[in-house]
């Protein structure tokens, strides 16, 4: 069992090295985080606020 967990983990490292594997999961996590903003409503509430300031400057 140990093996096979060791087996993992050395592919893993190897699939995480992989330049275009990053890529991606940095494409992923940035739309993550973009969805998350939107729906946690502390930072909803700071989006409108800067963009109310922005509607009033102009």
């Amino acid at each position: 069992m140990l093996e096979s967990i060791l087996q993992v983990f050395v592919t893993m490292n190897g699939v995480a090295t992989s330049p275009f594997v990053l890529l991606v999961l940095a494409l992923i996590g940035g739309y993550l985080g973009s969805r998350a903003v939107e729906i946690i409503p502390f930072t909803r509430r700071i989006i409108e606020r800067r963009e109310a300031q922005a509607a009033e400057r102009e």
